[in-house]
């Protein structure tokens, strides 16, 4: 009877045990183990605007197409812009010829002595002519611009991406440097995992992150870099420039979340990847016992205690 009742006691004690430990261990590993599931897919935008103003008579691409760098996006009406060019070489030819007559005529006078043309009219005949040499150069400045401005009618893929929430249609007026499509870069999607500012010191520059999309596809990537300043809502700035401080204070304090840069290492072909989508980050650490006895032996700052 006392060895059924030594080895409940015992039973029980072990069962303690093991739940404790189970339990420090799934502490240590939620609460110090640099992980979240605060992630998000991130992506450059790239806001596409024409560079002159016109009616739009081509759109060769529809919603979320992908597309190469340097395809064709949309086409501002040219026939303006032709006419402006025409005018323009019109202009360099006029000036062109102006230049070659003031030239010769300057040369002619040049050649006469002082008893036929005086020193004064070889010096205007020659001034004459180099100021219609500089309208000459500034003519064929003019149609340089009225070529490109022909060619910017042509609005040209800048990178390699997807078309996104297209609005623009066939017939409306685009205006110069107003953007009217948004290309999402698709060499460019990285992560960004907001972590706790706790688990700051076991996160480094360069240590391994693994990606769990909420659709259940996994992704590899690391840390790229570590954001150096997020918005202080407590000390806003006034009106004067100075520090608009809180006169209350909360003794529970959140701790803040700050962005940690994560670069993929390699998207699986076939993955649907799109910015903004959430995901779940945990950073293998590079030497985990290290960064857990250097955050031990750091001072606890007084706002915690």
């Amino acid at each position: 009877m006392l060895i059924k009742q030594l080895f409940r006691v015992l039973a029980t004690l072990l069962i303690c045990a093991a739940a404790i430990a189970i339990g420090h261990t799934l502490w240590q590993r939620y609460m110090d183990r640099p992980w979240t599931r605060d992630g998000r897919v991130r992506a450059y935008v790239v806001n596409v605007a024409p560079d002159v103003s016109g009616a739009v008579v081509a759109l060769p691409v529809h919603d979320n197409q992908w597309v190469h760098r340097g395809d064709l996006l949309m086409e501002i009406d040219p026939a303006r812009f032709k006419i402006a060019l025409a005018q323009a070489q019109a202009a360099v030819d006029a000036k062109k010829i102006n230049w070659d007559m003031r030239r010769q005529d300057a040369k002619r006078r040049a050649d006469l002595n002082s008893l036929v043309v005086s020193t004064e009219q070889r010096e205007n005949a020659a001034l004459e002519a180099a100021s219609a040499y500089a309208d000459y150069q500034a003519a064929l400045a003019q149609l340089s611009s009225a070529q490109l401005n022909l060619e910017r009618t042509r609005v040209l893929s800048p990178v390699d991406g997807y078309i996104t929430n297209l609005q623009v249609q066939t017939g409306d007026y685009a205006n110069a440097g107003v953007a009217r499509l948004a290309l999402i870069d698709s060499h460019s999607f990285w992560v960004y995992g907001y972590f706790e500012e706790t688990k700051l010191p076991r996160i480094h520059v360069g240590d391994v992150a693994q990606i769990e999309l909420m659709s259940g596809e996994h992704l590899r990537g690391h840390i790229e870099s570590i954001t150096r300043g997020i918005y202080d809502r407590d000390n806003p700035q006034s009106r004067d420039l100075t520090a608009d401080v809180n006169p209350t204070f909360n003794w529970v304090r959140l701790a803040q979340r700050v962005p940690v840069r994560i670069q993929l290492d390699d998207i699986p072909p076939g993955l649907t990847l799109a910015a903004g989508q959430t995901c779940t980050v945990v950073i293998e650490e590079a030497h985990p016992k290290a960064a857990a006895a250097g955050a031990a032996g750091k001072p606890v700052a007084a706002s915690a205690l």
